[in-house]
């Protein structure tokens, strides 16, 4: 995780002079036996690196646990309450606003994490502050541009898009045998009351077998364009 993670000094950023900050959150959950439980921060941070250099930006180290709730039952995975990071995330901001950088990109690789939809809502009330990234629409053309197989529906927790990020950016984190590991379950209508054991028996929902290095890379080309419009509505 090293290498996905700012090295900058001080003397970096006041040369810098950023108005924006990108902060990747991720979390701590299982992602079945052949992924670490890092996966979500680890995607984060790829993309927010890739953003942050492609952009001129000030990249923060990530939140690593987040809210994995449905998760719970797995061994190994460990959250953190939506009230407590809330609080981070805000506490972050204030932070970076009292230092001259008035903008933040939240890049969020867990899903689960709701509540920075709320965070970003109530802070952009008197204007544009916080963006949280990537959207829906985001992700749609990501996997267009970058030819995925499978559907965004499908395609939940440890599949085809996380993988394909992984295999380009950080392959050392992909265990052999994640190619066996496709489980399709396509309705979890009561996922947030039974949590992700009653869907799946291996922790997955998704094909890792379609995923590919090349892949990966489309997708992070497509995330850091897509980046220009949030970043243009913070100042940036």
């Amino acid at each position: 995780m090293d290498d996905l993670i700012t090295q900058a000094t001080s003397g970096d950023e006041r040369r810098r002079g950023p108005s924006v900050a990108v902060l990747p959150v991720g979390s701590f959950e299982q992602h079945g036996d052949h992924l670490p439980l890092t996966t979500d921060t680890a995607i984060a941070c790829l993309i927010a690196r890739r953003i942050a250099d492609d952009h001129g930006l000030f990249l923060l180290p990530p939140i690593t646990l987040s809210c994995s709730h449905e998760h719970a039952a797995v061994p190994g995975t460990v959250s953190i309450s939506a009230t407590t990071l809330y609080a981070v995330v805000n506490d972050v901001w204030s932070s970076l606003r009292a230092s001259g950088v008035p903008g933040l990109l939240i890049v969020n690789g867990h899903g689960g994490n709701y509540v920075l939809a709320h965070v970003a809502q109530e802070t952009n009330v008197q204007g544009p502050r916080i963006a949280l990234f990537p959207a829906h629409e985001d992700r749609v053309r990501a996997r267009e541009e970058a030819g995925l197989e499978s559907s965004a529906d499908d395609d939940m927790h440890g599949g085809e898009f996380e993988v394909s990020l992984l295999l380009h950016g950080a392959p050392h984190l992909v265990r052999e045998g994640i190619d066996q590991d496709d489980h399709s379950a396509p309705a979890r209508t009561h996922l947030l009351t039974l949590g992700m054991t009653a869907y799946t028996p291996n922790g997955i929902i998704g094909q890792p077998s379609l995923a590919t290095a090349a892949k990966g890379k489309a997708l992070l080309d497509s995330l850091s364009a897509s980046a220009r419009a949030h970043l243009a509505l913070l100042g940036s």
